[in-house]
């Protein structure tokens, strides 16, 4: 090997090794390509390496039409405006769907991108991002920063246990920090718990703590971070049988009313509950039953 070329691969391995220690900056994804994505987090192998986590597009949403979504007329009116003048530019809020199990929380969030999507297509896109990558905010935060399109975020199922410190890294995220939130970001929240953790790690701050005032606010702090509050309660045996009709219109079920009245209440007392989750799966059941296809 020559004088040059042993010069030229040491420069090369040298360089190599630059890129090693101080990677390329990430360039800001496109988000031109779907509707919706997925954001998964880097290992903290990738995130050495510069890679902090990437977008993964979702051909297509998982979501039912808002008209559908009954009995919680209130709360999706709100969420609807809300996320109406978020994607027009306007000032919107943070919110927070919290409550009972099985009453449409996430199927609402979804719902209304999709309703959103269809009024003024390309305006916004939904990223779901997992509990368990919540650490891994203030990345793609810097990732969405200065995107054209208005991004709303989108976390399910949202909830800390006593050890988790992950809530004080959120509470940065949703108003503090010096950069602050994006203007072009929003974030949606469900939740069964109202303030997000175990009542009892607020009742044990109350009872251990020298100051018991201060601990809880500590706690509890970080639901207020969200402008908007949505409770979800219980269904009434009502609000289920209008579920229930509801979906069963929609799918055209050839099944005659009483049948579908009482095969559904049967369904619900085996269930033990009430709810549009309960609704749902007995309308799987009675499609299936029927020869009836899910579009």
């Amino acid at each position: 090997m020559t004088d040059t070329a042993a010069t030229h691969a040491l420069l090369e391995r040298i360089a190599a090794a630059l890129e090693r220690l101080a990677p390329a900056p990430p360039r800001s994804p496109s988000l031109a390509g779907a509707d919706a994505f997925v954001w998964h987090a880097g290992s903290p192998a990738d995130a050495a390496r510069g890679d902090s986590g990437r977008l993964e597009p979702v051909a297509k949403v998982s979501a039912v039409d808002l008209d559908l979504i009954v009995a919680v007329d209130r709360v999706r009116d709100i969420l609807l405006e809300n996320t109406r003048r978020f994607a027009a530019g306007l000032p919107a809020n943070n919110a927070l769907l919290w409550g009972a199990r099985g009453m449409g929380k996430s199927s609402l969030v979804k719902a209304v991108h999709g309703a959103i999507c269809r009024e003024t297509p390309g305006a916004l896109t939904l990223i779901e991002i997992h509990r368990e990558d919540i650490a891994s905010l203030p990345d793609l935060m810097r990732l969405l920063r200065g995107q054209d399109r208005r991004c709303l975020l989108f976390c399910d199922d949202l909830s800390f246990d006593d050890d988790d410190v992950a809530y004080k890294s959120l509470k940065a995220i949703l108003d503090g920090g010096i950069e602050g939130r994006p203007a072009n970001v929003l974030l949606y929240a469900t939740s069964n718990r109202r303030h997000l953790m175990p009542r009892e790690m607020v009742d044990n701050e109350r009872a251990t703590a020298i100051n018991p005032g201060e601990a809880v606010e500590e706690k509890v702090s970080l639901s207020d971070r969200f402008g908007l509050w949505l409770g979800f309660h219980s269904c009434s045996q009502a609000d289920y049988l209008q579920m229930v009709r509801g979906y069963a219109a929609w799918l055209a079920l050839p099944v005659a009313e009483d049948r579908l009245r009482a095969e559904a209440l049967e369904w619900a007392t085996t269930r033990g509950a009430r709810s549009g989750r309960v609704a749902w799966q007995f309308i799987q059941d009675i499609a299936g039953r029927t020869g009836t296809r899910l579009p």
